[in-house]
């Protein structure tokens, strides 16, 4: 078939076959998508097999819950920044940090505190560097903005999350912390690792059949939010990590490396009320100001909570 008998093969099975109240929005892009699919048949020869494997691939991967994996795997999740990077050049927006992917371990309900909060529950202390990570939360006019929420999250020294894996406390390296007055927060955590997708997993499977590995490099996650400002949802990725600009996610861009460094002076232990030496990252944030006219940076999607 060519792509005009496609289309009317498909409007005669999901458009003139409606009987009841039609969403015009899915109908515009369910049409869209299978026409697309069909051709796709057609130019690639796609057999019968291929495609119910591809179906069976689909099922397996929500049953292990890596859809949202792979959709940062395959760079469809970084494609969709870089069309919200173009839509706000289109609205004349300039300055802010620079957004990136979510990724799919967000929890919602992490324990919320004003200025400082320790993020770790003790576990990993003992053979993991203690991390410290503090910056503040400004506008574009290097305003500060104080009672700005940051949300952070991040994988422990096996690169895994708490709450997908049973085996931490809850909300183990997850805290919402408000900014204070100056506009700061503070966090004591511990040094995260970069993680890979599970070897016998579905989203590795397919990255293996591309000749491409799964692994992320060293990363803290985070929302900022303040009101009347546009909501930033970003992490930076740690300097020298072998996957640094090697990421599978493609979450890795300018302005958003950070260094740790090490701190040994016994004044900056004291000051933060450690007795050993321990890494330290600043890290800032510039939020814009948000109007009615400008493209939404809220995203409604399904997240985990505890």
């Amino acid at each position: 078939m060519n792509r005009q008998q496609i289309d009317v093969l498909i409007k005669q099975m999901n458009v003139d076959t409606a009987t009841g109240e039609v969403n015009p929005r899915i109908q515009q892009i369910i049409v869209r998508l299978l026409g697309d699919l069909f051709q796709a048949i057609e130019d690639l020869d796609i057999s019968q097999t291929e495609l119910w494997k591809g179906l069976e691939y689909l099922t397996d991967a929500g049953q292990a819950n890596e859809l949202g994996l792979l959709a940062a795997g395959l760079g469809l999740e970084h494609y969709l920044d870089l069309r919200a990077d173009e839509a706000d050049m289109k609205a004349g927006i300039v300055g802010g940090t620079p957004r990136t992917i979510e990724g799919p371990l967000y929890v919602a309900g992490a324990p919320e505190s004003i200025g400082f909060a320790r993020m770790d529950d003790g576990s990993e202390s003992t053979h993991v560097d203690t991390l410290i990570i503090e910056g503040v939360v400004k506008d574009t006019a290097g305003n500060l903005i104080p009672n700005a929420k940051v949300e952070i999250w991040h994988a422990n020294s096996l690169g895994n999350y708490s709450f997908f894996d049973k085996s931490q406390s809850d909300f183990n390296l997850r805290r919402t912390i408000i900014t204070d007055a100056n506009g700061q927060y503070i966090a004591q955590t511990t040094m995260p690792v970069g993680y890979g997708c599970p070897p016998e997993g579905t989203t590795q499977a397919v990255l293996n059949l591309l000749g491409r590995h799964g692994n992320r490099p060293s990363h803290v996650h985070y929302f900022v939010s303040a009101p009347n400002y546009r909501k930033l949802t970003t992490q930076f990725n740690i300097e020298g990590d072998k996957y640094l600009w090697d990421d599978f996610a493609f979450a890795t861009r300018d302005g958003l490396i950070a260094t740790a460094i090490d701190v040994t002076d016994p004044v900056e232990m004291a000051k933060y009320n450690l007795d050993q030496p321990f890494k330290k990252i600043t890290f800032n944030f510039e939020l814009v100001k948000d109007t009615n006219q400008l493209p939404s940076t809220e995203v409604d999607r399904r997240r985990a909570e505890a």
